[in-house]
């Protein structure tokens, strides 16, 4: 929930000067251009559609996970996971004060890369 706050609260502020966007695709890019960078100081790598409500992100630095050790044996990846709650938060939380109601799922299979899965459950308030 925090970082639904966090997320809420960036884009009430770094929005307010750009027009209303009605297409999912754009508050999408809104997200993985303007947002990221914000937060992560660098855009997302990797944008994927199948134009019906999933979108995958794929950052293949992601910042938190660019300082951590990786372990032999696999055990990092089940550490990193937690450190994923946070920034889903605050794409969720992005995305719902753009009219965007969503669930977010992030997963990593090798550090320091994270992938964000984005299904969008209604279309946005015009």
């Amino acid at each position: 929930m925090l970082g639904y706050r966090v997320g809420y609260g960036l884009v009430e502020r770094f929005s307010r000067d750009r027009p209303r966007m009605n297409d999912t695709l754009d508050v999408i890019k809104f997200v993985c251009k303007d947002l990221w960078t914000i937060v992560f100081r660098k855009q997302i790598d990797n944008l994927k559609t199948n134009h019906r409500g999933v979108y995958v992100l794929t950052d293949n630095s992601f910042r938190p996970f660019s300082r951590m050790s990786a372990e032999t044996g696999g055990n990092a990846v089940a550490r990193a996971q937690p450190f994923l709650w946070f920034p889903c938060g605050i794409v969720r939380g992005a995305l719902a004060n753009m009219g965007v109601n969503a669930s977010v799922q992030a997963e990593t299979t090798e550090l320091p890369s994270a992938t964000f899965k984005i299904e969008t459950l209604t279309k946005p308030v015009a």
